[in-house]
């Protein structure tokens, strides 16, 4: 059978993958991935075993967390989004980001005299 990646996400900043290989340890896991200071990993279970393993385990505590436990998703396949922001693209949308001068501010003059102290910002 082939083997399938599990995403295991919220985890402990303290997690190992040797704990991480010990909590989905019934299902049998090849290895385990933690990704360092990001709360997620991937553990690598035998294929038929995956939908009873997402069912158990999802929701299952670790470390005092709720981990979410889902079939992970090759980078390849991902829909691709994103933030909006930025501004240096107008046609993409996004509140269009940096400093511009604008004129309708009326009498409240500029930064530096809303803010009480003068200088920048």
């Amino acid at each position: 059978m082939s083997t399938k990646r599990l995403f295991v996400g919220n985890l402990p900043f303290s997690a190992t993958e040797s704990e991480l290989l010990m909590h989905f340890g019934d299902y049998q896991p090849h290895s385990a991935k933690i990704i360092p200071d990001r709360g997620f990993g991937f553990v690598d279970i035998e294929g038929d075993q995956l939908d009873a393993c997402v069912e158990a385990m999802n929701g299952s505590q670790l470390g005092g967390r709720t981990l979410r436990v889902n079939e992970a998703i090759p980078q390849e396949d991902r829909p691709r989004g994103g933030g909006g922001g930025g501004g240096y693209n107008r046609d993409r949308g996004g509140s269009g980001g940096g400093y511009r001068d604008r004129g309708d501010r009326g009498d409240r003059g500029d930064r530096g005299d809303r803010r009480g102290g003068g200088g920048r910002y």
